[in-house]
């Protein structure tokens, strides 16, 4: 694979699974999608770029193909990397809470299995502090 741009992180990351379908697959494999027809009803998703998306992210390792039950069939399941992305796609859910939708526009919600709503995602120093992009800096290499 060639990188958009090798030594980023970010970049890195959105070459493997910054793409509108790649992310729509992991969110529904995060909750409980396993089949191709499971994923091609929840997003709409074309059938011949739901299988390169499928391809990619098996390929990138955060999906893995599985026997089903019945034998009949190949069934996703996330990787760790790929459960990995849970706080990326919270974190995405919370953004597009903010700014997405209008006020008091209706919603998916995310809960615990206690049917509490998360708590919004703040990314903080070892020390508590609240970290944002004003107090932070990238170190680049040279």
């Amino acid at each position: 694979m060639t990188w958009t741009d090798p030594s980023c992180p970010v970049a890195r990351s959105v070459d493997l699974v910054g793409d509108r379908w790649s992310l729509l697959v992991i969110r529904d494999a995060m909750d409980g999608a396993r089949s191709f027809t499971a994923f091609q009803q929840r997003t709409g998703i074309a059938r011949n770029i739901l299988s390169d998306r499928l391809r990619r992210l098996t390929a990138h390792g955060l999906l893995t193909q599985i026997d089903a039950p019945s034998g009949k069939r190949r069934l996703y399941e996330l990787t760790d990397a790929g459960r990995d992305l849970f706080p990326v796609v919270v974190a995405l859910r919370q953004w597009g809470e903010r700014h997405a939708f209008a006020a008091g526009e209706a919603h998916s919600v995310l809960t615990d299995d206690r049917g509490a709503l998360l708590p919004e995602l703040v990314v903080t120093a070892a020390d508590g502090t609240p970290l944002t992009s004003t107090n932070t800096r990238v170190e680049h290499v040279e």
